[in-house]
């Protein structure tokens, strides 16, 4: 059973936390915040000190997925004319925050204090995705995702729970139907459909989180969904499915889905490195 933040407090356990760097810095942006880096670091200590984690490690973004970008060239288009259409001020504002955010994260590769995981063109969902999926190889038994993006919650599974620290909710195996009226494995095919706007990521006209998850239960997951097509049907949204098509549907589960292809997002070669991260932090 998935161990609560109150159970936490009271257990003595093998638990990694893994950081969304980025994610977290967003949090002083917003409230407007210039030096934080000393905050940052603070709340970092804090959060592994009330989870007792044994193990922290802090996963990084540099710049948007190649992955993505090669398989689909308009992945984040959307955020890029976003910021060419900003003030020059806002402009300042920003290099401002990304330059405090890398003062951050240099400081925890320089002394050392936590590894930190970051590659060009790599995304810190991926690198998180990634370690999950060796939860097992390296005897973790609970491992504590720090991030208030909901695609994180992709990755909630037996011994591995999210805290959103934007909206202090955690997301669990226990408390899922809490959250949400699907499962947890349905939710990557209720993505597939819908897309996902924030990505610039396309989804099937006229479908939204109710008609997603009718099509997801009457039909199956996204590859049941695409072994059925074309699907005769008079309304709207079910043509608008059928013009959409498998390949558009298979491209966002490759886009999408963290756990099947995060060590393509990676690269070989940086997984090899961070398997030896890994290799070195946890022995």
């Amino acid at each position: 059973m998935t161990k609560t933040f109150k159970q936490l407090n009271t257990t003595d356990e093998n638990c990694l936390m893994v950081v969304d760097s980025l994610n977290l810095a967003f949090r002083y942006k917003h409230s407007g915040a210039v030096d934080f880096c000393e905050d940052y670091m603070r709340t970092v200590d804090s959060l592994k000190k009330s989870y007792k984690a044994t193990k922290l490690i802090i996963a990084g973004d540099m710049g948007s997925s190649s992955y993505r970008k090669a398989i689909y060239p308009d992945y984040k288009q959307n955020r890029k004319d976003k910021y060419a259409d900003q003030t020059p001020e806002e402009k300042a504002e920003f290099e401002a925050f990304f330059a405090e955010v890398q003062v951050i994260l240099s400081k925890y590769e320089t002394n050392g204090i936590y590894p930190v995981a970051r590659f060009a063109g790599v995304e810190a969902d991926d690198i998180a995705a990634y370690i999950v999926s060796k939860r097992k190889k390296h005897n973790l038994e609970q491992i504590w995702l720090i991030s208030s993006d909901r695609d994180w919650n992709l990755l909630v599974d037996e011994g591995v729970s999210q805290f959103s620290y934007v909206t202090r909710k955690e997301f669990t195996v226990d408390n899922w139907s809490d959250h949400y009226d699907f499962t947890r494995d349905e939710y990557i095919s209720i993505k597939c459909l819908m897309g996902d706007s924030g990505d610039n990521i396309r989804g099937v006209p006229g479908i939204g989180p109710k008609r997603a998850l009718q099509l997801v239960q009457e039909y199956g997951s996204t590859y049941d969904i695409c072994a059925n097509l074309p699907i005769n049907s008079k309304y709207k949204y079910i043509t608008a499915l059928n013009d959409f098509g498998s390949d558009n549907l298979m491209l966002n589960y490759a886009l999408m889905d963290l756990v099947s292809y995060s060590e393509e997002a990676i690269g070989a070669e940086n997984c090899k490195t961070l398997d030896s991260m890994m290799e070195n932090y946890f022995k």
